[in-house]
């Protein structure tokens, strides 16, 4: 192959570790990322388009003879960037728009769901705030109150008691506290265990499943406080054993994969499967139809297959043909972010110590929220960088994370300190 260019669309943490891994790519000669950030200079050439410009972005692609353009977030892949770029015959990677319906609506993904038996909490769905509370006063709590649309990774309230749960769906259908996306709420069953995330490259028809990763979604430690877009992520996952890979390939992403073929909308991409293993075995929490974040910053440094070589077999129908190979070391990434986030991040701080990062042996920085003014660089965003460590274990890659944590400051950092903590504990208790 030899001597593609590749432009990844976005600005974060997660684009940065895509542009990061393509260039590494014996088969990439150069990467373009739009936006992309400061952050990302030393690995892709940024162009001043932001991801929702899809014309002009397809207009970039056709002038600079792009091989494969990557979609990051989700918000333009809902929006149909795929199917614009597939009409002016560019090759691109990502779900068309019909196809990301599976993280557009979490209703209709459900209610796939349910077609094809794939294992997941049970449901109701409604659109009348009537209907939905006189439906909570007949349910067991706890339970999980969702908006049907895209809310950021912060649309799903976990409600323990009848009180919380009539809030959170007059939030959603009374106040329009998410805008469209809460105007029809799912109320699922709490499901209890350890909590995974599987990312599988899809062709339409065959899927290569990638390294799982686990998540850490709530700002504080312990789980507590409000969801976020992701405080950090860990790869590989104890709990998650090699036999049950294979179970959740065949009761999960094959049926849910066939099924968006019979609908005449094949999906081609990144699913996303978030996943509890309960006691009755892996159910599924969500799907998503991109690479995750924090996690991608979790699994790609893992990778040692070429990245831009499997992107582009999806694109091409042949990802049968991809073997992924993988390091056996641990990866952590420590998400560090501004002060007020979730809610109302800071930014303009002045952030220090960037540079002695780089002195860390296996240790990587991903820029997410950041912004340079000469030689000064600045918070931008509600994550701010991502601190990836590499090792033999769990905990030593942990540890390489958390010293270029004490590297980096800024006013008003904030950050969990039990990232990792779960997939420990989960060990502890297996090995007693």
């Amino acid at each position: 192959m030899g001597g593609m260019r590749v432009l990844v669309i976005g600005s974060g943490g997660r684009e940065h570790a895509l542009a990061w891994k393509l260039c590494k790519s014996p088969s990439v000669e150069k990467v373009f990322a739009a936006p992309g950030n400061p952050g990302m200079e030393p690995v892709a050439e940024a162009i001043p388009l932001s991801a929702d410009q899809t014309v002009e972005l397809a207009q970039f692609a056709q002038s600079s003879r792009i091989d494969l353009t990557v979609v990051g977030p989700e918000g333009p892949l809902t929006g149909g960037i795929v199917d614009y770029f597939q009409l002016k015959g560019l090759p691109v990677f990502g779900p068309t728009k019909a196809a990301a319906r599976l993280e557009g609506s979490k209703g209709f993904a459900k209610e796939l769901m349910q077609r094809r038996a794939v294992p997941t909490a049970g449901f109701q769905l409604f659109d009348s705030a009537e209907r939905a509370l006189a439906f909570l006063k007949e349910s067991r709590m706890p339970v999980v109150v969702k908006a049907d649309g895209l809310a950021g990774g912060k649309g799903a309230i976990i409600c323990r008691s009848i009180e919380e749960a009539a809030s959170a769906v007059s939030g959603m259908l009374s106040q329009q506290l998410f805008g469209e996306a809460g105007s029809r709420v799912v109320i699922e069953e709490f499901l209890e265990g350890e909590e995974v995330s599987i990312l599988g490259v899809v062709d339409g028809t065959h899927v290569a499943l990638l390294a799982p990763s686990q998540d850490h979604k709530r700002i504080f430690e312990k789980d507590q406080g409000p969801n976020t877009g992701g405080m950090g992520a860990v790869s590989p996952v104890p709990a998650l054993e090699e036999a049950e890979l294979a179970q959740i390939r065949k009761r999960i992403f094959e049926p849910a994969i066939q099924e968006m073929s019979n609908r005449g909308t094949p999906f081609k991409g990144v699913l996303y499967a978030g996943l509890m293993l309960t006691s009755e075995g892996p159910k599924v929490l969500e799907f998503n139809v991109r690479f995750g974040d924090p996690e991608t910053q979790a699994i790609l440094p893992r990778l040692q297959t070429d990245l831009a070589e499997l992107l582009l077999s999806a694109v091409e129908g042949k990802v049968d043909r991809v073997a992924l190979k993988w390091d056996p070391k641990s990866c952590a990434c420590v998400v560090l972010a501004s002060r007020g986030y979730p809610e109302k991040p800071e930014l303009g701080r002045e952030i220090t110590g960037l540079e002695s990062v780089a002195e860390l042996e296996e240790t990587l920085l991903f820029h997410a929220g950041t912004k340079r003014e000469g030689s000064r660089w600045l918070t931008w965003g509600g994550r701010v960088l991502n601190l990836v460590g590499l090792g033999n274990s769990l905990e030593a890659a942990l540890e390489r994370a958390y010293q270029a944590q004490e590297r980096i400051h800024f006013e008003g950092k904030q950050f969990r300190r039990d990232i990792g903590s779960r997939a420990l504990k989960y060990r502890e208790r297996v090995n007693k």
